[in-house]
């Protein structure tokens, strides 16, 4: 069975970060446009030099083996803050700050993420009805009612 490009690309940043436990590989995406798409990030988030060092050997391996036969342009970079979190494990590296939750069933939820266990995450959301005090409220949710997580950047 033939593995797709993505896949070689996977198992070849696997290969190089082994060794280094706070880093994961995010995604990697061969785009219509030519870009080979690799996201890597890590538990203290990845240095530019992490990045460069993934690209060179990646590019390397790719070259040596003659891995793909048109023109490409690799991009290793960590993903972007307006990307969706899409592993537990970013998850985790964001506790303690905001976040936006979309529900499966259309429902959204801004709260600061508090905990993340196997299945499910713990936000603390401020309810504010008018002519109220703002009442913080804990709630979990199961991480399969989850369609999307965005971490909230605030400029204060």
């Amino acid at each position: 069975m033939a593995h797709s490009i993505e896949d070689k690309v996977s198992a070849l940043v696997e290969e190089k970060i082994a060794d280094r436990g706070d880093l994961f590989l995010v995604g990697v995406k061969m785009h219509s446009n030519g870009t080979l798409e690799v996201l890597v990030d890590g538990d203290q988030g990845i240095s530019i030099q992490d990045c460069a060092a993934i690209s060179r050997y990646v590019g390397f391996q790719l070259e040596e083996n003659d891995a793909i036969s048109h023109a490409y342009r690799l991009e290793v970079s960590s993903p972007g803050i307006e990307r969706p979190l899409s592993m537990v494990r970013q998850y985790r590296k964001n506790i303690g700050r905001k976040i936006q939750v979309s529900l499966q069933d259309g429902v959204t939820k801004t709260g600061k993420l508090l905990e993340v266990a196997d299945n499910a995450i713990t936000i603390v959301e401020t309810i504010k009805e008018k002519g109220r005090k703002a009442v913080e409220q804990q709630q979990t949710i199961a991480l399969e009612n989850i369609t999307t997580i965005k971490v909230l950047i605030s400029f204060k």
